[in-house]
């Protein structure tokens, strides 16, 4: 889907995690986990300095952001991250669960990909 919207991992979009390492199981990383890590992710914020952010799915979203805010409310929606556009979307974990939120997340990337467009037109050179 990233593809579909002209971004490449070896171009123009880099992936980061809100934790550095995988909690156990996989499972939903803890508050103190996200805060013990969330120096190196505003480090690689700050030298990488995004056009935009695409915040993928709830742990993404409401760490970046601070907030409680659930995704199925703030997806397809625009924030402000310190001057940086944010949209959170379905994780693609989320997308391969549940087929019907693969629609949704598509309109969420859309809308994405036109706001990169306003900000930064030849962003898919």
């Amino acid at each position: 889907m990233l593809a579909a919207i002209a971004l490449d991992r070896t171009k123009n979009c880099y992936i980061a995690n809100i934790v550095k390492c995988r909690p156990p199981a996989n499972r939903t990383p803890l508050p103190e986990e996200a805060e013990a890590c969330s120096g190196f992710l505003q480090a690689q914020i700050h030298l990488l300095k995004p056009k935009m952010i695409l915040a993928m799915g709830r742990t993404a979203f409401q760490n970046l952001l601070k907030t409680t805010e659930g995704i199925n409310s703030a997806r397809g929606k625009f924030f402000d991250l310190n001057g940086i556009p944010l949209m959170p979307t379905y994780h693609p974990s989320a997308l391969l669960r549940d087929e019907g939120l693969k629609r949704p997340a598509w309109e969420d990337l859309k809308a994405f990909k036109a706001r990169l467009l306003q900000i930064c037109p030849d962003y898919n050179k």
